[in-house]
């Protein structure tokens, strides 16, 4: 079993908007941020091999939005950037994935789940994993996040899967995604941040979705301003450590562009470290020793 991180996507947030209520003096020493207050973030995609099966979570923006959006985020994209990523840096088509866990469906993690039409799903053998309930809210968000929500492109793509019947709807909120004759990947589900986030999970590592997106939101009060219940989620995160400490688990970041992953444990009910971080040395592909 091989884990692997590919970037799709390279993008910027507006670091107020990353970092919530914190001062921008507290987050900028950690993140620096250029002319319009944006942050530079990555799109982690990442790929669990198996001998049988090869796994991807989370797939990143896409290259379909257009001029104006790509300005406005500092996108650095490369056409059919997946595809692309793949190819060339682990010699495997998009035919050859077996499974696509999606954490949620804002527009940076599920960008590339298409081809450029819009309509044609890039993955032709995959089955897609998505929580039921969330691809619902989905399409019914409140007016503060639906802007984080790109349903024009994503849905048509769902539907088609659907009908070809290659998406497993999770229900449940910690349950089996996926298994072959020697692997299990589970899943916990988040509501910091967004409804039903799907939190993927084995033996070894948990993928932290927009739950804990960067090693600089470690701390519990460190939510973002996307984040719907920011108070619920410090709590949310506090239990989560808790469990991901007992379980010995490596967490996996989603948009870091310093750290892949870290060990952390516990000082107090509500205060949290790093054991230990790992840092990232290539922004286009790396193997990670789980």
């Amino acid at each position: 079993m091989n884990y692997y991180s590919l970037y799709p996507s390279h993008f910027k947030l507006d670091g107020g908007a990353m970092f919530g209520i914190i001062p921008k003096p507290l987050w900028e020493k950690k993140l620096p941020s250029d002319e319009f207050n944006r942050v530079e973030m990555n799109c982690r995609m990442f790929v669990i091999q198996t001998q049988e099966k090869n796994i991807l979570i989370d797939l990143g923006v896409g290259d379909y939005h257009g001029e104006k959006f790509e300005k406005r985020f500092g996108l650095q994209e490369i056409w059919n950037p997946v595809n692309k990523t793949l190819k060339e840096n682990l010699g495997i088509g998009v035919e050859e994935i077996t499974d696509i866990v999606l954490t949620h469906l804002h527009f940076d993690h599920v960008g590339g789940l298409g081809t450029n039409d819009g309509i044609t799903p890039l993955f032709p053998n995959a089955t897609l994993h998505l929580h039921k309930k969330h691809f619902e809210y989905s399409l019914n968000p409140t007016p503060r996040d639906q802007g984080s929500f790109q349903a024009q492109y994503f849905h048509p793509l769902i539907k088609t899967l659907e009908e070809k019947k290659q998406i497993h709807w999770l229900s449940e909120t910690d349950d089996l995604i996926l298994k072959d004759s020697k692997y299990e990947l589970k899943f916990k589900i988040s509501h910091g941040h967004t409804p039903f986030q799907v939190l993927p999970y084995d033996k070894k590592m948990i993928y932290m979705g927009d739950l804990l997106p960067t090693s600089h939101h470690l701390n519990v009060a460190w939510t973002m301003g996307y984040d719907l219940h920011p108070g619920d989620s410090s709590l949310e995160r506090a239990s989560m450590y808790e469990w991901i400490i007992q379980n010995q688990l490596i967490v996996i970041f989603d948009h870091d562009k310093d750290f892949w992953g870290a060990r952390i444990k516990q000082l107090d009910k509500y205060k949290f470290e790093y054991l230990e971080k790992y840092p990232s040395h290539s922004n286009i592909f790396e193997k990670h020793n789980v």
